[in-house]
């Protein structure tokens, strides 16, 4: 029989975004046992001490990763790990003498996930990154992705990846993120998708596809497969492939489509806005910001010259003044706040202002005031570093949905090991 609680590692923690999410799905069967979450350079911890600040069960770790012995991540038996980590190069070479492995690009985070996977061998793994990532770098297309892929397929674990924009299925904002779910071979689950062709994981069986459900046919035909080859190195000198939206991987085959999302009602900007009797005047902007603004989200045409003397035109689209109330939001940067072209400005009863820090904690679909334990540009930072809270929601009921598939299976066999 499973336990009743699966075990989380939550690494790169942030404020602690799949946590929170994890919990509102179900706190009876998530249990953080560590969570990291550590910025280098910094002497101001803040979104470490937000994390604290917020829960209080499980080990609170404030280190840099790198430095945590493996021992310490084979003795918290986690059954799935977590983390939004760093879209970083993932090139791979061989060691010099040839008999140490590969070894990765120095400082990439991506390879402490490989790290704590291979002491741990969780049942679940499951990631988020920009979706950038599927087609970077941009001088061999694919590679870092298929990187990854590659990993997880000698680690012995099956994947789905989806590109999700938070927006198509009801939330606040037009957030785009790659999230990946990989899962170990051999599990339950994994023998339950294996009966269904790939085509029926990605549209309709699979990880995303219950909850995040889409039309039964790709985006203009975009379908392809692909065999990784079974050198990671060579994978990584000169492997390129055009990663779609969406797909699967089990024992290094690859099927990729591009979904159409069966979209929801979002919700608006001028659904998560405060009341204006409680927005401190230092939000409203200035005569002087507000031409500042005009300025950087109208059109433009700049000659500009590069330290060699060449010279090239610069030219930008003209954006809104202000962003439209009956919409959800852009997608939050962590520059929000700020006098830049992507910051939002609502205009409410004639007076233009910019979101507030509770407004952008809203836009995630965070508790109100989450990160008052912060600065006001800490708060929009860290906002803009975090995830959409209800995606994780939703997958951590997916999750749930899976353990109970993966139990009654168990039972079903030691009933069938005593007749």
């Amino acid at each position: 029989m499973q336990d009743s609680k699966l075990k989380v590692i939550e690494l790169f923690a942030g404020v602690g975004g799949f946590r929170l999410g994890l919990e509102k799905a179900n706190p009876d069967l998530f249990e953080v046992v560590w969570g990291n979450q550590w910025e280098p350079s910094r002497k101001a911890q803040d979104a470490f001490d937000c994390y604290v600040k917020n829960f209080s069960t499980g080990i609170h770790s404030n280190e840099d990763i790198t430095t945590v012995s493996n021992e310490t991540f084979v003795d918290l038996e986690p059954s799935l790990v977590v983390g939004g980590f760093p879209c970083q190069d993932y090139s791979v070479a061989r060691s010099l003498s040839g008999e140490q492995g590969l070894h990765g690009k120095k400082g990439v985070l991506f390879w402490e996930i490989k790290r704590i996977i291979e002491n741990t061998q969780p049942k679940y793994v499951l990631l988020e990154n920009v979706d950038r990532l599927l087609k970077s770098p941009s001088s061999q297309r694919g590679r870092d992705f298929a990187v990854m892929l590659a990993t997880f397929r000698d680690l012995d674990y099956s994947v789905e990846w989806r590109v999700i924009n938070a927006a198509d299925y009801g939330f606040a904002q037009r957030r785009r993120r790659v999230f990946i779910f990989a899962y170990k071979n051999g599990i339950a689950f994994e023998k339950a998708q294996s009966t269904h062709s790939e085509d029926q994981i990605v549209f309709k069986e699979g990880f995303f596809a219950k909850p995040f459900p889409v039309e039964y046919e790709p985006y203009k035909d975009r379908i392809t497969s692909v065999t990784l080859p079974t050198d990671i190195v060579s994978i990584s000198e000169s492997f390129s492939f055009g990663f779609h939206t969406a797909g699967y991987m089990k024992n290094g085959e690859v099927f990729t489509t591009q979904v159409i999302p069966e979209e929801e009602k979002s919700v608006t900007l001028r659904e998560i806005l405060i009341d204006e009797s409680e927005v401190d005047e230092k939000f409203y902007l200035s005569d002087a910001t507000s031409e500042k603004f005009a300025y950087l989200r109208g059109p433009k045409k700049i000659e500009r010259t590069t330290a060699d003397g060449h010279v090239y035109s610069f030219s930008e689209g003209g954006m809104s003044p202000t962003d439209d109330l009956d919409k959800p939001g852009r997608t939050m940067l962590t520059s929000e706040g700020s006098t830049n072209r992507s910051t939002h400005i609502v205009e409410v009863n004639g007076r233009k202002r910019f979101l507030t820090p509770l407004e952008c904690e809203r836009l995630n679909g965070f508790d109100d005031n989450w990160t008052n334990t912060m600065s006001d540009r800490m708060r929009y930072f860290c906002m803009g570093n975090a995830l959409v809270v209800g995606l994780i929601e939703r997958m951590g009921k997916r999750i749930e949905e899976i353990e109970k598939t993966n139990i009654l299976t168990d039972v079903q066999l030691e009933l069938s090991l005593q007749s």
